[in-house]
């Protein structure tokens, strides 16, 4: 079987980098903006398990993505094109009929820094969890199998999952420049032989912004929902992290909110809540706001 290479093609809008193989795969061009008008598309399915893809653009030899200002392409376009190169030599249909793929998804992961130089984001190209979890130790971690291999590493201090990625909280004992490739290929092989993630006794995060949601909510807390879930939460997930809405107290004009994974106890947080997340809602919510605070440090 002739082995398919994919080769990188920049196209004039940099945040569209072209992926071209040498052999015509599907007849007809598609574009895909979201991960549900991609049900019948394997391959652009897994890539918008990455953050950072925005669109998925596939023609007879070459597929196309469009990427969130989130990340740079030098930092993620060689890992994405052996991502493409493998699958397609895998077997792998670029575009299904109804009937259900038989191929195995090839399981990538990719390492990211974050701000907290003590954690470590790990992102796979499959979804691991519908919700979000939070463990400090390994007793915490009992039903999260995935979880409690990773504290049996001496130096994982704290482990958060979401979505499709994993973040890590390291000891100062160890450097990621030692570790980092270390947790990477266990990550990708636990999850390649199809171990569990988590089990059904785990419990989620406590999304107090869904409580705050259920309740009579007045047009600021409401603006500010929609606020962060529109603006600040992609940002803060591509760093590893999430924030939720607790409150807003008219009287003093405060938000408070919880930070959770890499943002939690990041020496940057102060500085991302004050010039990032209050000066916006300020800005877009005038007179309205005096400041963000993270109840939770």
């Amino acid at each position: 079987m002739k082995k398919i290479s994919v080769s990188l093609q920049s196209t004039k809008n940099p945040s569209i980098l072209k992926f071209v193989h040498d052999d015509s795969i599907t007849n007809g061009s598609y574009e895909f903006k979201n991960i549900d008008e991609a049900k019948n598309a394997p391959l652009a399915q897994q890539l918008f398990y990455l953050p950072f893809v925005k669109k998925v653009y596939i023609t007879a030899n070459f597929l196309a993505i469009e990427k969130y200002d989130i990340i740079e392409w030098h930092a993620v376009e060689e890992e994405v094109r052996v991502q493409i190169e493998n699958y397609l030599n895998g077997g792998g249909a670029l575009i299904e009929s109804n009937e259900k793929s038989t191929v195995k998804i090839a399981i990538e992961i990719y390492a990211e820094s974050t701000p907290n130089p003590s954690v470590m984001k790990f992102v796979s190209n499959k979804r691991l969890v519908s919700q979000s979890f939070e463990f400090k130790n390994i007793d915490a971690a009992k039903d999260a199998p995935i979880a409690v291999e990773l504290f049996k590493f001496p130096f994982v201090s704290e482990v958060f999952l979401s979505e499709n990625y994993i973040s890590i909280t390291k000891f100062d004992v160890a450097e990621w420049s030692d570790i980092g490739q270390e947790i990477r290929n266990f990550i990708r092989t636990y999850i390649s032989e199809g171990n569990t993630i988590v089990s059904e006794k785990a419990k989620p995060i406590e999304n107090k912004q869904a409580q705050a949601s259920n309740q009579k909510l007045d047009d600021i807390s409401l603006q500010i929902i929609s606020i962060l879930d529109e603006y600040v939460r992609p940002a803060v997930a591509s760093d590893g992290g999430n924030i939720q809405f607790v409150s807003y107290e008219p009287d003093s004009k405060n938000v408070n909110v919880v930070l959770q994974g890499a943002c939690s106890g990041c020496p940057s947080s102060t500085l991302t809540l004050k010039s990032g997340i209050e000066s916006m809602l300020k800005q877009m919510i005038p007179d309205k706001i005096e400041s963000v605070v993270a109840i939770n440090g």
